[in-house]
């Protein structure tokens, strides 16, 4: 028997929790299905927090089930308040429009939008913009219990800090978003990332109780390290699928220096690749797991900024740890008239301020050419500026060819 989404979703350990699970399983294997995911259009890019989703819609969209992608224009006119102690800030109608646009651009990498189950774009601001909110109250706000609703995780990390009765409406208008499309679309899944099950909840039951039909939701794993952390973090901050934000060379590396332990969950989750040949790749617990890594980074950043680039991206990576050409190392250009390397590594974005690069240095992780500098004042030595170029290592990871302008 040919293996249905769920299986597929399960194999590859993207499932976290579900509702009703052996019906959703029996619904995947037997009809076609339209399901949403939402996305908050808070930046004009989406990071790596969004792919685990975006590649389950990918997967589903593959065995015929038709995706939607539901933007917050209207919720992002509020904030979610999910994994956050402090209040969201609130955006202009105009930069959730732009930030709206941004996002379609970098799922048609993923997702189809044309053919036979074409996915669908949908703004929840067509529908909350313009509620009747008595109405809303009387039709919507019945069905939720504020009792209940406080249980919520995402309720009671606010609590302490302050809830905005702002806030307190998430809930009920991401619900009300699940029945809107339940309506007029016939979607009777949503999934997402584990932080929503409590709002994702609130849906299926909202339209379980009000309508009497089924609705099911599902979430996924979060991305962590093995020491819980969310994945993603560089030391610029997020890791955004924007090559202007983070470039495929920084995106390339990033998976590249993955732990070993987590290569064969990111080539599950992050990549396309047949299982057998991601346990394959990843059965050794030796140098092997190199090979692995490098497959890893450039299967993801394909994936992300397209074949070309990813090349690109491993090329520069071979060159600048051995094994290629240096001139196909990363470059940054800085003005000659910087003297010290702490100002010169800020200037080629190695280090985000100048005090964290005297306390590189002063650590002993940087290094000119194949002279360690260990004076956190120490300037560029008269040798390597009289050339116009030379390379920057800052630690075993980063090294970058410094050309003078």
């Amino acid at each position: 028997m040919a293996k249905s989404a769920f299986d597929v979703l399960k194999e590859r350990g993207f499932i976290k929790q579900t509702v009703f699970e052996d019906d959703l399983k029996k619904m995947l294997e037997n009809e076609k299905v339209t399901f949403y995911v939402g996305f908050d259009p808070t930046a004009d890019s989406l990071h790596i927090g969004h792919y685990i989703p975006i590649m389950a819609m990918a997967h589903m969209q593959r065995m015929g089930h038709r995706p939607i992608a539901l933007f917050g224009g209207g919720t992002g006119l509020i904030g979610d308040p999910s994994g956050r102690s402090d209040m969201r800030s609130m955006l202009s109608k105009e930069t959730i429009a732009h930030n709206i646009a941004c996002f379609k651009k970098q799922m048609e990498r993923f997702i189809s939008f044309e053919g036979e189950n074409a996915a669908l774009m949908v703004n929840n601001a067509d529908w909350l913009a313009n509620l009747n909110y008595i109405d809303f109250l009387r039709d919507i706000g019945v069905y939720f219990s504020v009792n209940k609703m406080l249980t919520a995780e995402c309720y009671k990390s606010r609590m302490e800090k302050g809830l905005t009765f702002l806030e307190f409406n998430y809930m009920l208008m991401q619900g009300y978003d699940f029945l809107k499309l339940y309506k007029d679309y016939g979607c009777v899944l949503e999934m997402g990332g584990d932080d929503q099950w409590s709002n994702m909840l609130a849906g299926a039951d909202l339209i379980r109780r009000k309508l009497q039909k089924p609705a099911f939701a599902m979430t996924f794993t979060l991305l962590l390290t093995s020491e819980g952390k969310k994945m993603g973090k560089t030391a610029k901050g997020a890791l955004w699928l924007d090559e202007n934000k983070t470039t495929p060379y920084e995106f390339y590396q990033y998976f590249r220096n993955v732990e070993d332990v987590k290569v064969n969950e990111c080539m599950r989750l992050l990549t396309f690749m047949d299982m057998e040949e991601i346990e394959e790749l990843t059965k050794y617990n030796d140098e092997r797991m190199n090979a692995a890594k490098e497959r890893l980074a450039f299967e993801v950043t394909k994936l992300v900024h397209g074949e070309e680039k990813a090349k690109e991206a491993e090329r520069q990576a071979r060159a600048a740890f051995g094994g290629g050409s240096e001139e196909d190392m990363p470059k940054a250009e800085v003005g000659a008239e910087l003297k010290q390397v702490a100002d010169v590594m800020v200037a080629a974005g190695v280090a985000k301020s100048k005090g964290e690069a005297k306390r590189l240095i002063e650590g002993g992780g940087v290094a000119i050419d194949d002279k360690k500098v260990s004076d956190p004042f120490a300037e560029v030595d008269a040798a390597a500026r009289a050339k116009g170029e030379f390379i920057l290592h800052k630690g075993k990871k980063v090294h970058v060819k410094i050309i003078l302008k």
